[in-house]
C-alpha cells in the first residue's frame, strides 16, 4: 500500500506510548489522520481551529506528562499552531507536531495551500524533521522510521518540548476500496534509558565548604508540577530555619512554612538590608513576581540553579553555578550544610506572617470588585481541583492571596492570554477531577473557539472576571497615565458571556455584587452534565482603586 509508511509512523508513536492525538480537518493530511483514527490504541479528537487545537493538546500533555500528537493540513493551518508551540517550548511540554505538506518540487509554485513549511517554527521547537517524500528504496523507509524515533525521544528528553515533523504527501491521499493500514508490521523502536544520578562524597564535601561561606540563603522554586517528596523536603528545610523558601503560586510548593506573600513587601526599600540574601538557589522555570526579580537583580547575591540539563537562563543577572542534577537529590544531600543567620530568616518570616494576618480583613472590608470576588471564589474551589489561571490579573490576584491547596496551572512560558480556555479544555480530557479556570474577559473572549467541538466537558468550571477591559493597564505606571488608556490599552469591550454560554450549552450564572456572587457560588461546583460559567461583572477603575488602597494599607501596617 503506498500509504504504509504513514501507518508505520503511527505504529512507532503507539509503541513509544503516545496514544492521544488532536486532529484538525484537511485533505492533504488525510492519510495521517486516517492512520491515527484507525489504529485501535489511539484516542483521536477533532478540533477545527488549529490555534485552539494546539493549546488543547498542550493542556493534555501538561497533565499526562506524555507527548500529544497534533496533525494539520498544509498552508496557514500549520502557522496557527505557532502560539501554543512557543508556549510548549518555554514551558517544556512535549508535543509531536505533524504537518502535511506539498511535495518539495511544488513549493513556491503558486499551488494551493502551499507555504514554506520546513523549519516553520524556527527556534521554538527542540528539533524539526522533513519526512521522506518517496519510499522507493529500503533506506528511505529506514530513514522515515529513524526520524520518527528521534523526534519522540527529543520531545521527551530533558528539557521536554515540542518537535516538528513535516510530511510531504503526493496523491492519492485516501486508501482504495479493499486497502487497509497494517499496524502489526515490525517497525524499529528506539527507546531512551533513564539512569540514576549519584552524588559523590567528594562532591558533598565541596558543597559543604562552599555553603559555609553563605549565611543568608534563599531557595526559590520556579513553575513546575506538584512533587510531594520535594515539597516535604522544602518544608523540612524551611522548618529548620536554615534557609528561606520563597514561593509563587505557580511553583506548587506553597506551605505554612514557606514565604508566600513576598509580593506585598519585597519592593519596599526600608526592608532591603534585612531581606537581601547572599545566595539564591533556584530550580524549575519562571516566577511571577516582578518585584522579587528586581529585588534579586539589585542584590549582591550569588545564584546557583539546579536542573538536569539544557540551557539555563540568568534571570537575576547573578548566575554563578549551574548544577546538573535532580533538585531533590541536590537538596537532600546539602540540606545539612545550610546555616542561614536566624535574624535573616526571622525577618522574612515575620513580614510574611504580618501580611498573612492583615490581608484577609483588608480584602473582606474592601468594596466589591475583582480582588474581593476572587478571594471569595477561592474558598469554594474543591481542594482536588486543577486550577487554571489566565495571564494578566487572574494569576496575579491568586498569587497575592497566598497558599492554595489545588494544583496551579498557568501558561507562563510566554505569558500570553491567547490559549487559557483551550489549555483548560485539554486538561478536562485527561481527568475526572474538577477543572477550574479563572480568567479575565479579554483572555476569555479571545479564545472562545476552545469550546467549538463535540466533546463533553462536564467537569469544567469557568470563573470569568469581566470588567469590560484589559484592567491590568490601569496598574502599569506607563499606560495608566496616558490619555489613550481606555481605547488603545484597556481596549474597552461590551461583550458578556451569556450568549456564548447559551450557544455552547453551558450553565451560566451572573454576579454583580456580593449577594449574587454568593448565590452563584452555592451550587457552582456541584457535579453536572455540562460545563458552567460564573461571570462576575466589575468596574475596571474601581478594581484598580481597591488594589491600590489595599496595597497602601498594608504598607502602613508593615
Amino acid at each position: 500500500m503506498p500509504l504504509q509508511p504513514i501507518a508505520d509512523l503511527v505504529s512507532i508513536c503507539v509503541k513509544q506510548g503516545i496514544t492521544d492525538v488532536i486532529l484538525s480537518p484537511g485533505s492533504r493530511c488525510a492519510p495521517i489522520s486516517l492512520a491515527f483514527v484507525r489504529h485501535p490504541k489511539v484516542h483521536a479528537r477533532t478540533i477545527s481551529d488549529e490555534r485552539s487545537a494546539a493549546f488543547i493538546a498542550l493542556g493534555m500533555a501538561q497533565q499526562s506528562n506524555r507527548p500529544v500528537v497534533l496533525v494539520c493540513t498544509s498552508g496557514s493551518a500549520a502557522y496557527n499552531y505557532a502560539p501554543a508551540v512557543a508556549e510548549a517550548f518555554f514551558q517544556q511540554i512535549p508535543l509531536i507536531i505533524i504537518t502535511a505538506d506539498r511535495p518539495p518540487e511544488w513549493i513556491d509554485q503558486w499551488d494551493g495551500q502551499t507555504i514554506r513549511q520546513t523549519n516553520i517554527y524556527g527556534q521554538h521547537v527542540k528539533a524539526s524533521y522533513n519526512f521522506p517524500d518517496e519510499f522507493g528504496h529500503h533506506d528511505k523507509i529506514w530513514h522515515g522510521h529513524r526520524i520518527c524515533n528521534e523526534a519522540i525521544l527529543s520531545a521527551m528528553q530533558f528539557p521536554q518540548g515540542p518537535v516538528h515533523l513535516n510530511v510531504p504527501l503526493r496523491e492519492p491521499f485516501y486508501p482504495e476500496k479493499g486497502e487497509s493500514f497494517e499496524f502489526d508490521r515490525e517497525v524499529n523502536v528506539t527507546s531512551g534509558v533513564k539512569t540514576l544520578s549519584t552524588f559523590a562524597d567528594e562532591t558533598k564535601e565541596k558543597f559543604k565548604e562552599r555553603l559555609a561561606n553563605f549565611k543568608r540563603v534563599v531557595i526559590i522554586p520556579g513553575q513546575q508540577r506538584p512533587d510531594k517528596k520535594l515539597a516535604d523536603l522544602l518544608n523540612e528545610i524551611a522548618s529548620s530555619k536554615n534557609a528561606v523558601i520563597i514561593t509563587d503560586t505557580i511553583s506548587n510548593f506553597q506551605s505554612d512554612v514557606s514565604v508566600n506573600f513576598h509580593d506585598h513587601f519585597i519592593s519596599a526599600e526600608k526592608f532591603k538590608d534585612q531581606l537581601e540574601p547572599d545566595l539564591i538557589i533556584t530550580f524549575g522555570k519562571s516566577i511571577i513576581s516582578k518585584g522579587l526579580k528586581l529585588f534579586l537583580r539589585k542584590s549582591n547575591a550569588q545564584h546557583w540553579h539546579i536542573q538536569p540539563g539544557g540551557y539555563t537562563p540568568d534571570t537575576f543577572q547573578k548566575l554563578g553555578k549551574i548544577i546538573p542534577c535532580n533538585p531533590l537529590d541536590f537538596l537532600e544531600n546539602i540540606k545539612g550544610f545550610l546555616q542561614s543567620d536566624r535574624d535573616f530568616v526571622a525577618a522574612w518570616s515575620e513580614l510574611d506572617q504580618k501580611v498573612s494576618a492583615h490581608l484577609p480583613p483588608l480584602v473582606s472590608s474592601a468594596a466589591f470588585g475583582e480582588y474581593k470576588a476572587i478571594s471569595s471564589c477561592l474558598n469554594f474551589i474543591p481542594h482536588h481541583a486543577k486550577l487554571h489561571l489566565a495571564n494578566s490579573m487572574a494569576v496575579r490576584y491568586v498569587n497575592f492571596l497566598g497558599k492554595r491547596p489545588q494544583e496551579i496551572i498557568c501558561n507562563r512560558g510566554t505569558s500570553g492570554i491567547d490559549g487559557s480556555n483551550s489549555t483548560a479544555v485539554g486538561c478536562t480530557f485527561t481527568t475526572k477531577d474538577p477543572v477550574v479556570l479563572i480568567t479575565g474577559d479579554m483572555a476569555f473572549f479571545y479564545d472562545r473557539n476552545a469550546f467549538w467541538h463535540n466533546y463533553a466537558m462536564p467537569n469544567l468550571r469557568i470563573i470569568l472576571l469581566n470588567n469590560h477591559a484589559g484592567g491590568i493597564f490601569r496598574l502599569i505606571e506607563g499606560p495608566s497615565k496616558q490619555p489613550e488608556l481606555e481605547e488603545y490599552f484597556e481596549t474597552k469591550q461590551a461583550l458578556e458571556a451569556s450568549y456564548l454560554a447559551n450557544e455552547y450549552g453551558f450553565g451560566y450564572f451572573k454576579a454583580t455584587d456580593e449577594l449574587t456572587l454568593e448565590e452563584g457560588l452555592r451550587d457552582f461546583f456541584k457535579k453536572s452534565i455540562k460545563p458552567k460559567i460564573l461571570e462576575i461583572i466589575t468596574d475596571s477603575p474601581k478594581n484598580a482603586e481597591v488594589l491600590k488602597k489595599i496595597k497602601s494599607s498594608l504598607n502602613e501596617i508593615l
